[in-house]
């Protein structure tokens, strides 16, 4: 039985939900969002609760009963509060900032990094050295914050590169004499 499949989804006021077919269509103040569930799985709508339930005691039911239930928890969340990223550039020069739809990035290359933003997400520079990353979809948003960090992952002697707000990075002792 899964824990988190059992859980009803609890739809905020001002958010509201159709189902056609196998699709959830979840509208909010930030926009509409949609799910399409596998054949494995029932989706209801009860007031403001949607349940998933499997149609069949299977495995692939049972796989899908959870994974179900929480993409329907990230439409409701994401078209209320949305999702955000938070990045941090650590190193001397390292900056950010925006220009029109693109991304500027001063990463200690031989040329500016541009990237351009994809539809869906708004990318800010609060600072030079601070990028937020937000939207609706939480993998767009994730996804988009990983291609910038991978400009320049942190390195472990000196911690320089792009890192998440909160990241830990696991220091190496540099060479001995």
């Amino acid at each position: 039985m899964s824990r988190i499949g059992k859980k009803p989804v609890e739809l905020p006021s001002g958010d509201s939900a159709s189902i056609s077919g196998q699709t959830i269509e979840v509208k909010g103040p930030k926009g509409t969002r949609s799910f399409t569930a596998s054949d494995d799985i029932d989706l209801k709508i009860d007031g403001n609760t949607v349940t998933v339930t499997p149609r069949s005691p299977s495995k692939r039911a049972r796989q899908q009963w959870g994974m179900s239930r929480t993409m329907v928890a990230n439409l409701a969340q994401g078209v209320t509060s949305g999702f955000k990223k938070e990045l941090e550039l650590v190193g001397v020069g390292y900056r950010a900032a925006m220009q029109g739809k693109d991304l500027k990035l001063s990463l200690g290359y031989s040329h500016e990094v541009v990237f351009q933003v994809p539809e869906g997400v708004a990318v800010a520079t609060p600072k030079p050295t601070e990028i937020t990353i937000e939207g609706s979809d939480q993998q767009l948003v994730g996804q988009v914050a990983a291609n910038i960090r991978e400009w320049r992952s942190p390195e472990p002697y000196k911690g320089k590169g792009i890192r998440y707000k909160d990241e830990y990075i696991f220091r190496k002792e540099g060479k001995k004499k």
